[in-house]
């Protein structure tokens, strides 16, 4: 991961809602949780150049599960379109 562009990313989406002071304290996490729920096609394309289809697919099937108190931050719309993106573009690790 290249964390200068990723960084980049961040800065030029300012219209996304970052709840840090330093964009530098963000984790990969929400960032593509932000960029799913609230990015268009061009800035996911540009996550998933800069993180990498793999990556990018992981954390997300990983935070969009529900948790132990029941909830994931992923809008239902978002969770759904991008179940089946990441299973017809990025095969699930075992």
């Amino acid at each position: 991961m290249d964390k200068e562009k990723l960084r980049d990313f961040i800065e030029k989406r300012k219209h996304f809602v970052w709840w840090v002071k330093d964009h530098a304290e963000l984790s990969p996490e929400s960032i593509v949780e932000a960029t799913l729920n609230y990015g268009d096609w061009d800035d996911v394309q540009e996550l998933i150049a800069i993180l990498g289809m793999e990556k990018v697919a992981d954390i997300f099937r990983k935070n969009s599960k529900p948790s132990e108190m029941g909830r994931q931050n992923y809008d239902v719309k978002t969770k759904n379109y991008f179940d089946l993106y990441f299973d017809k573009h990025c095969k699930q690790n075992a």
